[in-house]
C-alpha cells in the first residue's frame, strides 16, 4: 500500500461526504422551488442554445440490491407504456415553454432500465423527442444498457435513431459477488451485446463497474478487470459502492459484514487504477478512465472537463432538462427535481404539464462555491486568480478560503502562479477537501464513503 499517512491524517477511511455531482448536493433541495421557478427558468434559456436532455425510465424487471437509484419493479409492460405516454406529455409542455430555436446537444436515457422498453414504445418515445428538439451539429445520444434486458430489435431501434454512445452496466463478473448483490449477468450476455453494437457501427462504449461490493476480493476484482480490458471499452466509470440501507431499503439484503473495509476498498480502487493505466487508459478525475481517442480524455486535456449527475462529462451545456419521475434539471438559476414517486409525477403532468417538486435557487455565493468544487473535482486545482476575476465581489471570501485550505491541508496543496494545486498523491482526498469548503455541511443526511 502506498503511503497512507495523509489519508489517515485527514480521515479518508472514516469520512462520509457527498460525491459532488452537483453543488449543492440534492439533499439540500427545497420544497418551495417548484412550478413557478420551472416556468420562469425554462423561458430564460438562451434562444439558440444547445441543451442537454436526460430521460429517466424508473422501471426494472429485477431490482438489484446494490442500487440506490429511484426505480421500481414491474413484470408487465402496461405501467411502462403508460409512463412513456406521460413522458411525451411532459416533453410537449416543456418544449412549449422554451424559446423557439433551442436545439438538443445531448440526449441520455437512464434508469432504471431504459432497455426494458419494447422497440415499439421506444420508437414512440424517441419520435416525440426528436419531433420536439432538433439535434445540434455535435449531437450525442447515449443510453444505459442492461445486457440482461436488451433485445437485438430494441438495440437496433436505438441505433436507427442515432445512438452513438452506449453505457453498459457490469459492476462485477464474479458469480458470488453477483449473487450477493442480486444482479446475475454472465460474461457471455455482456459480450453478446457488445458484439452486436460494434457490428452495427457503434464506436463509443462505456462500461460501469463497482468496487467495495460484498465478497469482492483483490483476486476476483483483478479477474473482472481483466475481462473488462479484453472488452476494450472507450471509457470506464469505476465507482465505490455506497452502502446506505437507511436511504435505499433494498440494500438491507446486503450484509455489512460481507463488505470490504475502508482500507480494502482503497486497495481495490488502486488495483483498478493501476490495471487501467497499464492497459493504456488515462485516469480522469477520481473514478473515470478513458482512451486518448475518447472525448472525455480530450476534455480533460483541454481543461474543459465538467461534473454532472452522471459523473464526469465533456458536456459544456449550461442547461440540462430532466424528464420523468425524480429527474433533475439544471438551469443557470438553479436546480429542480420532478416529483419522485411515479404516481405523483404522472398526476402533476396530467394536471399542470410540469412536474417540478423541489429544487434550489442559486445565490451568487452558491455559484462561486459550485465553481470552486467543480474545479477541485475535475482538475484538483483552485484557480484563485480566475475565480477572483469571475467573482470580484467575493474576492475576500476566495482569499479566506485559500488561507483556510493552506492552513488545514498543508501537506495536500502547493501554491502556483494560478492558485492552489493538489499534489497528485493526495487526489483521493478531493471530496474531503470539497466538503471542507462546502457551506452546506449537514449531519442529517447520509453521504457515501470518501473512497
Amino acid at each position: 500500500m502506498e503511503n497512507i499517512d495523509p489519508f489517515l491524517r485527514h480521515g479518508l477511511f472514516d469520512a462520509k461526504v457527498p460525491r459532488y455531482t452537483s453543488y449543492p448536493p440534492a439533499n439540500h433541495f427545497q420544497n418551495d422551488v417548484g412550478h413557478r421557478h420551472q416556468a420562469e427558468w425554462l423561458s430564460c434559456v438562451n434562444n439558440g442554445e444547445a441543451i442537454s436532455i436526460y430521460v429517466h425510465i424508473p422501471f426494472c424487471k429485477r431490482l438489484c440490491w446494490f442500487c440506490a437509484c429511484r426505480t421500481q419493479g414491474t413484470q408487465t409492460m402496461r405501467p411502462v407504456d403508460a409512463y412513456v405516454q406521460t413522458l411525451i406529455k411532459e416533453v410537449s409542455a416543456v418544449r412549449a415553454a422554451l424559446p423557439s430555436k433551442i436545439t438538443m446537444g445531448r440526449l441520455h436515457l437512464g434508469g432504471g432500465t431504459p432497455t426494458i422498453l419494447s422497440p415499439e414504445t421506444m420508437n414512440t418515445l424517441l419520435n416525440a423527442l426528436f419531433d420536439a428538439f432538433d439535434p445540434s451539429d455535435d449531437f450525442e445520444f447515449s443510453v444505459e444498457i442492461d445486457p440482461t434486458e436488451a433485445s437485438e430489435p430494441l438495440l437496433q431501434t436505438l441505433i436507427d435513431f442515432g445512438m452513438n454512445r452506449a453505457s453498459i452496466g457490469v459492476q462485477d463478473f464474479a458469480p458470488d459477488v453477483q449473487a450477493a448483490i442480486g444482479r446475475l449477468q454472465s460474461l457471455e450476455q455482456t459480450t453478446t451485446v457488445l458484439d452486436f453494437l460494434r457490428a452495427a457501427g457503434l464506436k463509443a462504449i462505456n462500461l460501469d463497474l463497482l468496487y467495495g461490493l460484498p465478497f469482492q476480493t483483490e483476486e476476483s476484482f483483478r479477474q473482472t478487470l481483466a475481462h473488462v480490458v479484453d472488452m476494450n471499452p472507450d471509457r470506464l466509470a469505476i465507482y465505490g459502492y455506497a452502502h446506505v440501507p437507511w436511504m435505499s431499503k433494498r440494500q438491507v439484503l446486503i450484509k455489512a459484514e460481507t463488505l470490504p473495509d475502508t482500507q480494502q476498498r482503497f486497495e481495490l480502487a488502486n488495483i483498478a487504477r493501476d490495471t487501467m493505466l497499464a492497459a493504456g487508459f488515462a485516469a480522469i478525475g477520481i473514478d473515470h478512465f478513458a482512451k486518448p481517442t475518447d472525448s472525455l480524455y480530450k476534455a480533460d486535456q483541454a481543461g474543459t472537463l465538467r461534473r454532472n449527475f452522471q459523473g464526469y462529462t465533456d458536456d459544456q451545456s449550461e442547461t440540462l432538462i430532466g424528464f420523468g419521475a425524480s429527474a433533475i434539471s439544471r438551469f443557470r438559476g438553479g436546480y429542480q427535481q420532478n416529483a419522485v414517486a411515479t404516481s405523483a409525477y404522472q398526476e402533476r403532468i396530467l394536471g399542470e404539464g410540469f412536474a417540478a417538486h423541489k429544487g434550489y435557487e442559486m445565490s451568487d455565493t452558491d455559484t462561486l462555491l459550485s465553481a470552486m468544487i467543480e474545479e477541485l473535482m475535475c482538475r484538483f486545482h483552485l484557480p484563485t486568480k480566475s475565480l477572483q476575476t469571475q467573482f470580484p465581489e467575493h474576492a475576500q471570501l476566495i482569499r479566506q478560503t485559500v488561507i483556510a485550505l493552506m492552513s488545514r491541508y498543508t501537506d495536500v496543496f502547493s501554491i502556483n502562479s494560478t492558485g492552489l494545486q493538489m499534489h497528485p498523491e493526495t487526489y483521493p482526498l478531493v471530496r474531503i477537501v470539497a466538503h471542507y469548503i462546502d457551506a452546506f455541511n449537514s449531519s442529517e443526511v447520509a453521504h457515501a464513503a470518501a473512497i
